[in-house]
């Protein structure tokens, strides 16, 4: 008899990259547009009626993963085996991500101003925290811009999927191209810190590239705890950049290479807590190439 092929072969894969060609379909379609919005109307990204398109792009994201898991379950699919669930344990990691995060950009701003770059002073982040209407509203801001709006899609959904085919470092790297790339609309929005700092600069495109350590040491914080650890982390790095005022070239640049070794570090030398763990016991049958007809599906 001839073998007949099984209707599962490559249905995993396949599931994986049709959530994820939608999840960033929709992430970059609903962000995008909605910036485009904001740059046809002019003036200030947080001054009305320009504030409304800028914010709600930031959620691009975010309703890109939602759409994907509601998707997800009325088909019965199950969560692909490197998505990190969130378990209580996980909180104790949360305030080492946090310190950690933080203390890299410190110390790359440290080095830079060793290097006869711009030194350090609080009086820059007392205004920041003061234009946005106090520390508690910056916090709020810094929480819900970036993390909330990101991290439960570029982490939370696009990582597993792609750790489904790739390698961490190659998903760190890649998925961190993406996401530089999505963030290209907000050079051309007034108002916003990159407009700020201008595409065509040194510091504009150190700030692109920034991106990418930026998405490999949030993928490490997401495979050890989870979508709120990447949160935590996105969060820390983006606030202390921000209280800084860390812009100029060369604290950009230390930025960006601190970043990456340490986040290539952790990358490489620990062991992914993703995924089901290795057996202990003798490495399974492989499956048959085909199904006789009436014979139960493999699983």
């Amino acid at each position: 008899m001839a073998p007949t092929s099984n209707p599962l072969a490559g249905a995993p894969a396949g599931r994986h990259r049709g959530d994820l060609g939608l999840f960033v379909a929709l992430a970059f379609g609903l962000s995008w547009a909605s910036w485009g919005a904001a740059m046809g109307l002019g003036g200030s990204a947080m001054t009305p009626p320009t504030a409304l398109p800028y914010l709600f792009g930031a959620f691009g994201p975010l309703i890109a993963a939602l759409v994907v898991r509601v998707r997800r379950r009325r088909r019965g699919e199950p969560v692909p085996e490197h998505a990190v669930r969130f378990r209580s344990r996980a909180l104790a990691w949360l305030p080492l991500f946090l310190v950690a995060t933080s203390a890299t950009v410190l110390g790359a701003a440290l080095l830079a101003q060793a290097a006869g770059g711009p030194a350090l002073s609080l009086d820059g982040a007392r205004d920041v925290m003061a234009d946005a209407g106090g520390p508690a509203a910056f916090l709020v801001s810094m929480i819900v811009s970036g993390p909330l709006s990101e991290e439960p899609g570029w982490r939370g959904t696009a990582y597993p999927r792609m750790r489904a085919s790739m390698g961490r470092l190659q998903v760190g790297l890649l998925l961190g191209v993406v996401w530089s790339v999505w963030h290209l609309p907000l050079f051309f929005i007034d108002g916003t810190v990159q407009n700020e700092l201008g595409l065509a600069t040194p510091s504009g495109m150190l700030f692109a590239v920034s991106v990418v350590p930026m998405a490999m040491l949030t993928a490490y914080a997401y495979e050890r705890a989870g979508v709120v650890a990447s949160m935590v982390t996105h969060f820390a790095a983006n606030t202390t950049m921000i209280l800084l005022d860390v812009h100029t070239p060369v604290t950009l640049a230390l930025v960006v290479g601190l970043m990456a070794v340490v986040a290539a570090f952790l990358l490489t030398v620990s062991r992914s807590t993703s995924g089901p763990a290795p057996s202990a016991g003798p490495a399974p049958a492989p499956a048959p190439a085909y199904a006789e007809p009436g014979a139960p599906a493999p699983r």
